[in-house]
């Protein structure tokens, strides 16, 4: 009876926490759309609420999100799968082991490290080999080293989605003349697809927040562009830059904070909505 109170005490608070960040998002959310007209919030490609004259079209904002996370994920979902089936088909006990910590350790490196990275490194990486021109803050290197950065979380939860799959499944591949290769992708990726799905919605949940990395190499510049090059200010940033207190509280300026805010919370949560869909759709029952 303890350990279920203990429990339900767990999950009333995560509910508790979700509930307060809406509530604490509302209320200045609402009184900016008071004061600035929502079609040119969502519509315009100009961004400079801090500037004169003020322009609050969000559309450089996300823009610069979707493509930051974009890269991410071309770089985070093959290597991360590649690590899970390597980790769960063909690694011996001892080596999966040794290999899962010390994948997950990037984890548990500060983002800001990761930053200056990819700002002293990657950066001048890429500009020395890539065929066309780049900033010193570009989009590029800030999504390779955020795809980097969430890779442990596609590895993990798919390593352990993987793991969950019968034996049986697999030894009815092997009877059938099928390969180790063959059986990981044919038979235990696919009965795995629901656990790989929802790893893969997390990583991107995470990479389209993360802030400290986007901040720092790629730059504050809110650019409406698909060069990948060019320094581009994801919503993060955004909020980062301008809630470092230079903003005055009460003023439209600042409540673009809580604007930009609840608008990356809404993206985030439809696509954790999508993950619960789908995992619930393609999930398989084993007995």
């Amino acid at each position: 009876m303890a350990i279920k109170a203990v429990l339900m005490l767990a999950s009333l608070l995560s509910i508790a926490t979700t509930v307060g960040i809406v509530v604490s998002l509302l209320q200045p959310t609402i009184k900016f759309f008071g004061e600035v007209s929502a079609v040119e919030f969502f519509t315009s490609t100009n961004w400079g609420p801090l500037f004169e004259p003020p322009h609050y079209g969000v559309l450089p904002l996300v823009s610069a999100t979707l493509i930051t996370t974009g890269i991410a994920v071309v770089v985070a979902v093959p290597l991360g799968l590649a690590a899970a089936i390597y980790l769960s088909e063909y690694a011996k006990p001892r080596v999966r082991k040794i290999f899962k910590p010390v994948l997950e350790v990037l984890a548990g490196v500060p983002t800001v490290v990761f930053g200056f990275f990819a700002l002293s490194f990657v950066t001048p990486l890429l500009r020395s080999i890539m065929p066309f021109e780049m900033e010193i803050f570009n989009a590029l290197s800030a999504g390779l080293v955020v795809g980097f950065m969430i890779i442990p979380i596609v590895a993990s939860l798919s390593e352990d989605a993987m793991a969950a799959v019968p034996n049986g499944l697999r030894e009815g591949s092997y009877a059938l003349g099928a390969s180790k290769m063959v059986t990981s992708l044919r038979v235990v990726l696919p009965a795995a697809f629901s656990g790989i799905v929802a790893a893969v919605i997390l990583a991107i949940s995470r990479g389209a927040g993360e802030t400290m990395i986007v901040f720092i190499a790629g730059g504050l510049k809110a650019n409406f562009t698909l060069d990948i090059g060019a320094a581009m200010q994801t919503m993060a940033a955004f909020i980062a830059a301008a809630g470092s207190g230079d903003v005055p509280v009460g003023t439209v300026e600042y409540d673009t904070i809580f604007a930009v805010g609840a608008l990356l919370f809404v993206m985030t949560f439809a696509m954790n909505y999508v993950s619960a869909r789908l995992v619930r759709k393609y999930r398989e029952v084993y007995e």
